[in-house]
């Protein structure tokens, strides 16, 4: 066996080397690539806040629920200038089945109680205006003890603005119930309503005190309940 001299010995590592390198710069861009898209994956997760918070949000409610009614419905209001005279003064109330967002059953039906009846739509400007002073007017103590708040979350729709209307009222802690309408509206046009937000006040043997709609000032509701409450003592 012939010996190997120093040059031949150079010139074989460097073949060697040279066969090697390939193989490392073939395994290195692909762990680039993996690394690049672990940052953009984490990177997108973050963004989005996880995904699902606004899923989690709504699981399990749903924002229209069947409603069934019985009794009379209500003539339709014929609006605040002309509520002395309104037809439905001192009728009685139609019953009024369903759930709220969650499921839960609610009905509308005499109580022995006073009531006061909100009818609201999650995109009505109205609405949204009146839902922050009735929070505040209620936390202040402006709702007596003895008088039922029975909130109707109706003409929803998806495609409209601030929905869903469970959300929007889970903002100000609505207290329960909330009725759930239907998709035809059955429990406001039961209760002859005509524009949004609209009260609807009951006397504790289930007849109608008095109608509203529109925007009402914790002291336009001061005088509201005053009235109801002495008309139920």
């Amino acid at each position: 066996m012939s010996a190997q001299t120093p040059e031949k010995r150079n010139r074989s590592a460097a073949t060697v080397r040279k066969a090697q390198e390939p193989s490392s710069r073939k395994w290195l861009v692909p762990a680039i690539i993996g690394v690049v898209v672990l940052l953009a994956a984490i990177i997108a997760i973050a963004l989005s806040g996880g995904g699902d918070s606004d899923s989690a949000d709504t699981e399990g409610l749903e924002q229209v629920r069947p409603v069934e009614v019985s009794g009379t419905a209500l003539p339709t209001f014929p609006g605040n200038e002309a509520s002395a005279s309104d037809p439905a003064l001192g009728q009685p109330i139609p019953e009024v089945s369903g759930q709220s967002f969650d499921g839960a059953p609610v009905t509308i039906a005499p109580t022995g109680n006073p009531q006061m009846l909100l009818f609201v739509a999650h995109w009505c400007p109205h609405c949204q205006a009146e839902v922050p002073v009735l929070s505040e007017w209620m936390n202040a103590g402006g709702l007596p003890a003895e008088v039922e708040l029975t909130t109707i979350a109706t003409g929803t729709s998806a495609d409209a603005p601030n929905y869903p209307p469970s959300e929007w009222l889970a903002e100000y802690s609505w207290p329960s119930p909330i009725l759930a309408d239907s998709e035809d509206q059955a429990a406001a046009n039961a209760f002859g309503l005509p524009s949004y937000p609209y009260f609807v006040l009951v006397d504790g043997d289930g007849n109608v005190v008095a109608r509203a709609t529109g925007e009402l000032t914790p002291e336009q509701l001061d005088a509201a309940m005053a009235a109801l409450t002495q008309t139920s003592s």
